[in-house]
C-alpha cells in the first residue's frame, strides 16, 4: 500500500499507549507511534518535516523524535520553565514556545534563544504561524491575541523592547485557540474564546471583520482551505460551522443553524478541543475530552469513523504525510542542537562548544567596549589592508600609519600576555 498523502496526528493526556500516534484518515488504522511521556494541549508540532516536537505535560522540558523512528524518543529540549504552547514555524528555521506569560523564540539551526517576549500578561495558551512564517499569533488567559512580525522581532536592536505589530483586544475572557489562513501577510486570523465568542481578523490590518456568537463557551476553531467555512468547538460537544460566504453576512452575529451553510455537528460528548480539516476541504477532524477522535464528512455532516483514546485529547490535526515519515532507513538532514536557555549563552558558559557564528542585527548591536584582543583583530585587518588606498593613502604616509599599528599590535599583544601570566598565577597559587 502506498503512504497517505495527509496522516492525523493526536495525541491524549494519559500516555498509556504512546505519546502521540499517526493515523490513517480514510482507514483509521494506527501507521506509527511514538513513546515516552505525555504532551500538553497545543504543544504538539512538525519541525521541517523531520521532527516531532510535543512538550511534556506539567513539566519543564520539550520531547523530541525523529519522525521516521518512532521507538526511539530522540532528546529532551530543557525549557525555563513549563511549556503552555509550542509552535515550529512553516519553514522550519524557528521554536516558538509559551512559557508563563513569556514568549521563547529558538533559531533552530544554532539553538540560540533569540528573544524573551514578555508583552502578555498572563499564561499564554495559543500560537500560531501563518503560513510563510513571516508572522505569528500568541493568545493568553489575559484575553489577549497579539500579532507579531518574525523580521522585526528576530532583527530588532537589543537596546528596545520589541512590541507586536497589533493588538487584538476585543475578548472580554481567555483565548482558547487561534487559526491562521493562507496568504501569509494578508491572511485572515481566527481567535476563539470562552466568552462564546469567534473573532476572525484581518493580519495586515489588525482590524475585526466578524464576530460571531454562541450559546457556549469556544474552545476551538479552524478554518477549511479555501475559508467556505469557519468550525468553532464548543464546550457541550457541539462543532459549529459558520459560512464565510453568506450573502447577509453583518460584522457582528449571533450563530443559528439555517440554510445557508451555518450548521452544527454532534456526537462529542464533552469539550471540543481540536479542529483541523483535510486539504480539499471534505474532511473534518475533532478530538475531545471525551477521549475520541471524529472524523466528519463536512458535506453531510455525518461522523464517519471514531478513534477511542485512553484520555482526553489534548492534540489532534491533519497533515501532509513528511516524505520520510514511512522511510525507517532515513535520517534527519540537519541534527538538533542543544537549545539554550538563556539570552546570551557565551555568558552563561552555554554553546560555547559549538562554534557557530552568531550574527548581530540592527544598528547599534556592537558591544560599547573591545577587548584586548579584539582591538588587535581590527588592527591587523587594517594593516592587511595596506594596498587599499582609500584607507591609507600612498607612498610615505602608508609607511608611517604601518610602523604606529605595528607598535600598538606588539603592545596589545604584551598586555594580553601579561594578563594571562597574572591569571595563571591567581589560579595555580597554594592555598
Amino acid at each position: 500500500m502506498s503512504a497517505p498523502v495527509e496522516v492525523l496526528l493526536t495525541a491524549d493526556s494519559a500516555g498509556q499507549l504512546w505519546n502521540c500516534a499517526v493515523f490513517d484518515p480514510h482507514t483509521g488504522t494506527n501507521l506509527l507511534s511514538y513513546r515516552g511521556g505525555n504532551s500538553s494541549a497545543r504543544s504538539l508540532t512538525i519541525l521541517n518535516g523531520e521532527y516531532i516536537l510535543g512538550a511534556q505535560l506539567g513539566k519543564n522540558f520539550i520531547n523530541v523524535w525523529e519522525i521516521q523512528r518512532k521507538d526511539q524518543l530522540h532528546q529532551k529540549i530543557v525549557c525555563p520553565g513549563i511549556v503552555t504552547c509550542l509552535a515550529a514555524s512553516p519553514n522550519g528555521l524557528y521554536v516558538l514556545a509559551g512559557i508563563a506569560e513569556a514568549l521563547y523564540l529558538w533559531e533552530v539551526s544554532t539553538g540560540n534563544l533569540l528573544v524573551i517576549l514578555t508583552r502578555h500578561y498572563q499564561d499564554l495558551s495559543c500560537l500560531c504561524f501563518t503560513d510563510d512564517s513571516s508572522h505569528f499569533v500568541s493568545g493568553g488567559k489575559d484575553n489577549l491575541a497579539l500579532v507579531w512580525n518574525l523580521a522585526s522581532v528576530v532583527q530588532l536592536d537589543s537596546s528596545r523592547t520589541p512590541e507586536p505589530r497589533h493588538v487584538l483586544s476585543r475578548h472580554t475572557l481567555p483565548i482558547t485557540d487561534i487559526h491562521c489562513g493562507l496568504m501569509g501577510p494578508q491572511a485572515r486570523v481566527a481567535t476563539a474564546s470562552l466568552d462564546q465568542t469567534v473573532k476572525l481578523w484581518e493580519i495586515s490590518s489588525g482590524e475585526m471583520l466578524l464576530s460571531v456568537l454562541f450559546d457556549v463557551s469556544i474552545m476551538s476553531v479552524t478554518l477549511d482551505p479555501c475559508e467556505y467555512f469557519m468550525f468553532c468547538g464548543g464546550s457541550d460537544g457541539s462543532i459549529f460551522q459558520v459560512s464565510l460566504c453568506s450573502t447577509a453576512l453583518s460584522r457582528d452575529k449571533t450563530f443559528q443553524s439555517d440554510s445557508e451553510g451555518n450548521q452544527v455537528f454532534k456526537g462529542h460528548r464533552n469539550l471540543v478541543t481540536c479542529l483541523s480539516v483535510s486539504m480539499d476541504g471534505t474532511l473534518l477532524l475533532s478530538g475531545s475530552h471525551d477521549e475520541t477522535v471524529r472524523m466528519w464528512d463536512v458535506q453531510s455532516k455525518q461522523c464517519i469513523r471514531c478513534i477511542n483514546h485512553k484520555g482526553q485529547v489534548t492534540n489532534a490535526a491533519i497533515i501532509p504525510a513528511p516524505a520520510n515519515m514511512f522511510l525507517p532507513d532515513s535520517r534527519p538532514s540537519i541534527p538538533l542542537p542543544r537549545f539554550s536557555r538563556h539570552l546570551n549563552p557565551s555568558e552563561q558558559s552555554e554553546g560555547a562548544a559549538a562554534g557557530g557564528a552568531c550574527l548581530k542585527l540592527g544598528n547599534n548591536c556592537q558591544d560599547p567596549e573591545e577587548t584586548y584582543l579584539e582591538k588587535a583583530e581590527r588592527l591587523h585587518s587594517l594593516m592587511c589592508a595596506v594596498t587599499d588606498k582609500s584607507v591609507f593613502g600612498d607612498g610615505e604616509n602608508t609607511k608611517v600609519r604601518v610602523s604606529e599599528l605595528e607598535e600598538e599590535v606588539r603592545t596589545l599583544k604584551k598586555i594580553n600576555k601579561d594578563l594571562f601570566e597574572f591569571s595563571t598565577q591567581l589560579l595555580t597559587k597554594p592555598n
